[in-house]
């Protein structure tokens, strides 16, 4: 068999002649990206900073490249189990032990973008999502669930973090939807377009930040700050998430991007 009759060889040539869609999910990063801010008493993740070394120029009078630093959670990033306490202890629960295939799977695209844009701190229950289920159908197994919120629409504005006097607003799940999609749905992760995977004001939920908790002390995988969520259709599309190879890594900066049939679009 030949590369082009191979099943991974159709899906080049369905990506090259348009017949799958494929979806950029990702910020464009960059020193003016905004970083998560944690109370004063705690580290703080760094933004992201770019020097450069060369650019055809006495320094290397041929060639152009910079030196780059970063926390492993800035810009569109991956969470991976080892980030929160929960997870640990977990086997497998580091960027570079990821098995590479988990870096790809279905997603189903859950819109919340009215709901946000009424109400900031919007909570995903498990009601909410009973509720979905039984106007578009069963959450599958193993699969990415990508809660379209438009908030990406905010970013280069101070609505994008959304900062108050008691910290942060934005929309996110309770710990009753995260133990619905974890527990009985089996979700491999959940994918937000905002700056956290919990909803912004989580830290006073019982118990507090209940994605990154349910989520990785499971074993599941977070995706943060994602843009075109509204791009993609509610089932059929196909996350492709690969984070940097760091060795025991927490998470890190990636490309993320979509595809899906075109045809259904």
């Amino acid at each position: 068999m030949t590369a082009a009759n191979s099943l991974a060889g159709q899906i080049a040539a369905a990506v090259a002649n348009g017949d799958l869609a494929c979806v950029d999910l990702s910020n464009v990063l960059s020193p003016d990206f905004p970083v998560i801010a944690l109370p004063e008493e705690f580290g703080q993740c760094a933004p992201f900073r770019m020097e450069p070394v060369s650019r055809y120029d006495d320094n290397g009078p041929a060639w152009y490249w910079n030196n780059i630093s970063m926390n492993e959670h800035t810009g569109t990033h991956f969470d991976a189990p080892v980030h929160w306490v929960t997870g640990r202890n977990l086997p497998r629960n580091t960027v570079d032990k990821i098995e590479a295939k988990d870096f790809v799977a279905p997603a189903v695209v859950i819109d919340i973008s009215r709901e946000a844009e009424a109400n900031a701190d919007f909570v995903v229950t498990r009601a909410f999502l009973e509720d979905w289920e039984h106007a578009n159908g069963v959450i599958p197994p193993r699969h990415w669930i990508a809660l379209r919120t438009d908030w990406y629409k905010r970013v280069g504005t101070p609505q994008y973090m959304n900062l108050k006097e008691d910290g942060a607003h934005s929309p996110g799940p309770d710990a009753t939807a995260m133990e619905f999609l974890v527990r009985e749905r089996d979700c491999v992760g959940l994918a937000v377009e905002t700056v956290g995977t919990d909803a912004g004001q989580a830290y006073r939920f019982d118990p507090p930040l209940p994605a990154h908790s349910i989520l990785h002390g499971n074993g599941r995988f977070g995706l943060q700050c994602l843009t075109n969520l509204d791009k993609l259709p509610t089932f059929g599309a196909v996350i492709v998430a690969a984070p940097m190879k760091i060795r025991n890594g927490s998470g890190s900066p990636l490309r993320v991007f979509a595809m899906y049939d075109a045809a259904a679009g």
